[in-house]
């Protein structure tokens, strides 16, 4: 009978070390966005896009890359359990250059800089309401005549 207390005692105590291990934040980060030692390797009016990539690298997607910019953008995040992930830090690096591809100005923004923007989610109509996939196949048959297929 005693035997069975103790072991109720182990299986609470290890329920319990599980359910306080489990509300242990989870630190992620997420992009890249270079230290200020680095963009002080970085003369403005001087380096150019190849030797800023030399310095502290391409951004690490293309989409973010254009010939008038450069975006270094990084994130830290925060979950607790099954809490809703935190937002702790958000850096943007903007490098741009002008038309020759020399270093024209560079600007750090941080989560205090930004501003909370409503995304508008518009979707076109597709007017084609009540009509099957196969009426709209078989929709075009008869609509078509010789004289659009000749010159």
């Amino acid at each position: 009978m005693r035997k069975r207390g103790v072991i109720a005692k182990r299986v609470a105590a290890g329920l319990l070390a599980v359910a306080i291990a489990g509300c242990t934040p989870i630190y992620r980060n997420h992009g890249y966005a270079p230290s200020d030692a680095e963009l002080q390797e970085i003369v403005v009016g001087v380096d150019t896009q190849a030797t800023v990539g030399d310095v502290v690298g391409p951004p690490a997607a293309s989409g973010v890359m254009r010939d008038e910019a450069w975006y270094y953008v990084s994130s830290r995040w925060r979950t607790r359990g099954a809490l809703a992930p935190e937002i702790l830090d958000r850096q943007l690096v903007a490098v741009s250059f002008d038309k020759d591809g020399v270093v024209r100005n560079i600007e750090r923004f941080t989560l205090e800089d930004g501003r909370v923007i409503a995304l508008n989610r518009r979707v076109t109509d597709d007017n084609i309401k009540g009509i099957t996939f196969i009426r709209q196949l078989l929709g075009n048959i008869g609509n078509f005549t010789a004289d659009q297929f000749i010159d």
